[in-house]
């Protein structure tokens, strides 16, 4: 049996500091995961990500318009992120760092992501659902995003390491299932 993600309640997140006193958070609004959970061999498990660039949400929209700029994604020129997995290390029964190859822009670079499995739950619709939390950080002038503006009172404007957050759930194929939507 197999395993959907479940679009509603799957959140792609972001943090990066903003003039080295705060952080912005943002989400990614539209994005495409393939999942290939293999339950008796879970190292065997595979992920493929895609994550439209210009679906990018910090609650400003002219940041997120100079987001999608090129000084940042160019989302005209580069609509999709990808990230492949390569490979699953297994670390305990619940956790496990996932390697894999993010491209952005025109740069693929390698990243090892810690997952942790949170659990399986039956909704009240009779379906099963597996969740998982992911996080990574990366420095964002690996992939040749570089803009910046020096500050008056030292440093600058945008933090080069982001933080990545991502909570994945999961629905089993091939239950009894209704269509629903909690």
């Amino acid at each position: 049996m197999s395993w959907q993600v479940d679009y509603a309640h799957t959140q792609i997140q972001f943090s990066v500091r903003h003039m080295m006193i705060a952080k912005v958070r943002g989400t990614f609004e539209k994005f495409n995961v393939l999942l290939n959970l293999d339950e008796e061999r879970p190292e065997r498990t595979t992920v493929q990500a895609q994550i439209e660039t210009a679906s990018i949400n910090t609650r400003d929209a002219q940041r997120d318009a100079h987001l999608r700029s090129a000084d940042f994604f160019n989302s005209e020129t580069y609509p999709l992120m990808t990230f492949v997995s390569e490979r699953v290390e297994i670390l305990s029964a619940e956790r496990a760092r996932l390697y894999g190859s993010l491209t952005i822009r025109d740069v693929t670079r390698p990243v090892a992501v810690d997952v942790e499995y949170t659990g399986q739950a039956k909704s009240p619709w009779g379906t099963l659902s597996a969740g998982f939390t992911a996080q990574t950080v990366i420095n964002r002038k690996d992939w040749n995003l570089t803009w910046n503006q020096a500050l008056e009172t030292g440093g600058v404007l945008v933090g080069d390491e982001v933080e990545i957050h991502i909570e994945l759930e999961v629905v089993k194929q091939g239950e009894s299932q209704t269509e629903a939507v909690a």
